[in-house]
C-alpha cells in the first residue's frame, strides 16, 4: 500500500498542470479539471483509507526519492500515513472539494478565474505534501510551496492597495517560520548526523536517549518547531497576520485561513510530539502560547466589526485550544476538534456575505441601542485593547522589522558605485584565497569566512531598506548571495564543488532572468525605483510572471536547484558556529522579503497611468 501514497501528491500535480493550458475565459474546462481532480482525490482517498483500516491500520513510510547524497547527508522524500495523516487528509479533501464547486460560480466571468483555479491546486498539491511527508525535509518542500500560493492569494486583487500590503505583511512572518524550520532541519542534523524520519521519532527508547545526551540541543531545535507552528497556526503573539490574510477572494480566506492552512501548526505539534513529550518545559511553553492565544483572540473576536475577522480570531482562538490538546496528549479530541473547526469556519465564510446582508437590513430596522451602566476602567480598558486587536501590528514592526529597517537605512554608502565596484574586486580576491587555500594563514582563514556572512548580511540589510533604483537593489541581493556562499566554502573545507554548483546554477538562472525583466521594464517605463506601487502588471504580465519566477527561484522555492543548495549550505555549517550560523539567519530571513517587496512594488498595486480602473485603498 505504501506505493500508492504518491498518487495522493501526483494527481493535484497533474491536475495543477493540465489546467494551465486553459484559457481565462473557458471557465467550464477550468472549474472541470480541479472539480474532477479534487472527487478523483476523495474517491481514491476514501477507498485507501477504508483499506488501510481493513488491514490493520499499520504506520505506512515509504522512502520514494532521494534529490542527492553524498556521504552521511542524504535529501530525500519520504511519505507517511497514519491516523493522523488520514484525519488531516480525508477534511482537506472534503473542503478543497466543496470550495472548488462552490467557486465554480462564485467567481464566475471574474478575471481572475484562471488564476484562482490554478493556485488552489497548487496549494492543495502542497498541503498533500505536507501531510503525508514523512520527514523535516519533504515538510519543508510542501511548506514553502503553501506560502507562497498563500501570498498569491491574498495579493488576488492586485489592482488594490491593501491586498498587497497585507500580502506583504503575511509572507514575512511565514518567511520568519520557514527560518525557525530551517534552523530545527540544521540542528537535527548535526544532532543525528542522518535525515531523521517521523518514523524513527516514534521509537520513544531513541529519542529519550538523544534528549538525554544533547538537551540543550534538543530544546533549540523543539523551540524552533514550536514557534514555526505558533506562525503558521497564527498564535500570539503572531495573531494579526490572519485576518490580514483575508483581502483575497471569499472562498480562498475559507479554505486557507479559516479550516486547512491555519491549522498545519497543529499538524506539525501532532507529527513530532514523541519527540518533546518527556520534555515538560516544552508542553508548558506550548500550553502558555495556546492559553494566552485563545484569551485574547477571544477577546479581540467579540468587539470586532468586520465579519471575516471575528471568524478569523475565532478560528485562531480555537486553535489555541487545539496546541493545549496536543500538549496534554489529547491527540483524537484535538483531530475531532480540527474536523468541526474546520467545517464550522469555512461554512461561515461562505456564508458571510449573506450573513452581513441580513444584519445589516435587521440593523435598519431593528436597531435598539445597549443600555450602559457604570464606567468599569478595566472593563474599558480590555475592550480597547482588543479594538486594537492589544497592538500586535505595532509591537511586531516596532521590536522584529524596524531595528534593521534602521541599520538598513543607515547604510547608505553601500549604494555608491565605487563601494559596489570595491565589493566585486573584494570578492574576486576572496575567490582566489578560497582557490589557494592551502597559501591562507589558519587564522586569517577563519577571519575571512565570518567577514564575507558579514557583508553579505549588510548588503541583505541594504536590499531590504532600499527605496531607489530596482536594478541596484537587485545587484546587491545576488551579491550578497555568492558572498554567503563564499563563507560557506571557506569555513567547511568539506564543501563539494557539486554543492556548490547546485546553489550556483539556481542562483544565475534566477538572477540574469530578474536582471532581463527589470532592464526590459525600464526601457519601456523608465521609472523602476522602489518608492511606491507602479502597477506594472497591468501592462506588462508577462514580465511580470518571469520576475517572480525569478525571484521564487532566487530565494530557493522547490522547483529550484537552489533548494537543494541552501539545504546543504546549512549542513556545513557547525552546531558550534553561533555567530556565523545567526548571521546566516538573518540574511536567509530577509532576502526572501527583499525580493517579492521589489516585485509587490514594480508589479502590484494600483496602476499609476490613467488609463487604468483606480481602486480605492481599502477593499
Amino acid at each position: 500500500m505504501e506505493q500508492l501514497l504518491q498518487f495522493f501528491i501526483l494527481l493535484p500535480l497533474l491536475g495543477f498542470i493540465i489546467s494551465l493550458f486553459f484559457r481565462n475565459r473557458n471557465e467550464n474546462a477550468i472549474a472541470g479539471v480541479v472539480i474532477t481532480t479534487m472527487g478523483l482525490q476523495l474517491f481514491g482517498l476514501l477507498f485507501f483509507i477504508t483499506t488501510w483500516i481493513s488491514n490493520g491500520s499499520n504506520v505506512l513510510d515509504i522512502k520514494h526519492f532521494t534529490f542527492y547524497k553524498e556521504g552521511n547527508v542524504e535529501i530525500f522524500i519520504d511519505l507517511f500515513f497514519d491516523k493522523i495523516t488520514a484525519v488531516f487528509a480525508f477534511i482537506g479533501t472534503l473542503i478543497t472539494f466543496l470550495v472548488a464547486i462552490f467557486s465554480r460560480f462564485y467567481l464566475h466571468r471574474d478575471s481572475g478565474f484562471k488564476r484562482f483555479f490554478n493556485t488552489l491546486l497548487l496549494f492543495f498539491f502542497a498541503y498533500s505534501i505536507i501531510i503525508f511527508s514523512g520527514n523535516f525535509e519533504t515538510l519543508f518542500v510542501g511548506w514553502e510551496f503553501l506560502g507562497i500560493t498563500s501570498f498569491l492569494l491574498i495579493i488576488f486583487y492586485r489592482d488594490r492597495y491593501l491586498p498587497v500590503k497585507n500580502g506583504l505583511k503575511t509572507i514575512s512572518l511565514y518567511r520568519l517560520g520557514d527560518v525557525c524550520l530551517i534552523l530545527a532541519m540544521w540542528m537535527s542534523h548535526h544532532l543525528w548526523h542522518e535525515n531523521i524520519t517521523f518514523l524513527k521519532l516514534n521509537d520513544l527508547n531513541l529519542v529519550a536517549l538523544h534528549i538525554q545526551e544533547h538537551t540543550y540541543y534538543a530544546s533549540f531545535i523543539l523551540v524552533m518547531i514550536v514557534i514555526a507552528a505558533s506562525i503558521k497556526s497564527a498564535q500570539f503573539p503572531f495573531s494579526s497576520w490572519l485576518p490580514r490574510a483575508m483581502e483575497g477572494p471569499t472562498t480562498s480566506s475559507a479554505i486557507f485561513y479559516g479550516s486547512l492552512s491555519a491549522h498545519i501548526g497543529v499538524f506539525i505539534l501532532m507529527r513530532t510530539f514523541p519527540y518533546w513529550e518527556s520534555i515538560l518545559s516544552i508542553k508548558i511553553l506550548v500550553i502558555s502560547i495556546g492559553l494566552i492565544t485563545a484569551i485574547i483572540a477571544t477577546l479581540v473576536a467579540r468587539v470586532q466589526s468586520s465579519v471575516k475577522t471575528q471568524i478569523a480570531y475565532g478560528s485562531i482562538a480555537q486553535i489555541g485550544i487545539m496546541f493545549i490538546e496536543v500538549a496534554m496528549g489529547w491527540h483524537i479530541l484535538a483531530l475531532v476538534h480540527f474536523a468541526g473547526n474546520a467545517f464550522l469556519r469555512t461554512y461561515q465564510l461562505l456564508v458571510s456575505p449573506s450573513v452581513l446582508g441580513y444584519m445589516i437590513h435587521d440593523q435598519f430596522f431593528s436597531y435598539v441601542p445597549k443600555q450602559y451602566g457604570s464606567i468599569n476602567k478595566f472593563t474599558n480598558s480590555i475592550y480597547l485593547l482588543s479594538l486594537k486587536e492589544w497592538n500586535l501590528d505595532a509591537f511586531q514592526f516596532k521590536f522584529m522589522w524596524y531595528p534593521f529597517k534602521f541599520i538598513g537605512r543607515k547604510l547608505n554608502f553601500l549604494s555608491s558605485k565605487a563601494v559596489l565596484v570595491s565589493l566585486i574586486l573584494f570578492y574576486l580576491i576572496g575567490l582566489f584565497c578560497f582557490l589557494n587555500e592551502e597559501m591562507i594563514p589558519k587564522q586569517l582563514d577563519e577571519i575571512l569566512h565570518l567577514l564575507f556572512a558579514f557583508i553579505a548580511m549588510l548588503l541583505i540589510l541594504k536590499s531590504f531598506a532600499k527605496r531607489s533604483d530596482a536594478i541596484t537593489v537587485w545587484f546587491m541581493i545576488i551579491a550578497s548571495q555568492f558572498y554567503m556562499l563564499l563563507s560557506i566554502a571557506f569555513l567547511n573545507d568539506a564543501y563539494e564543488y557539486v554543492e556548490i554548483l547546485l546553489y550556483v546554477s539556481g542562483l544565475l538562472g534566477a538572477s540574469i532572468l530578474g536582471f532581463y525583466c527589470l532592464y526590459k521594464i525600464k526601457a519601456i517605463e523608465k521609472n523602476i525605483d522602489l518608492n511606491d506601487f507602479y502597477g506594472y502588471n497591468h501592462e506588462h504580465p508577462k514580465y511580470g510572471f518571469w520576475f517572480l519566477i525569478s525571484c521564487l527561484a532566487f530565494v530557493g522555492l522547490p522547483f529550484s536547484p537552489t533548494f537543494i543548495g541552501v539545504d546543504l549550505m546549512f549542513n556545513h555549517i557547525d552546531k558550534e558556529e553561533y555567530l556565523l550560523i545567526t548571521i546566516t539567519t538573518i540574511s536567509f530571513l530577509f532576502i526572501e522579503i527583499a525580493v517579492l517587496r521589489m516585485y509587490a512594488r514594480l508589479f502590484l498595486g494600483p496602476s499609476k497611468k490613467q488609463n487604468h480602473p483606480i481602486a480605492y485603498r481599502s477593499s
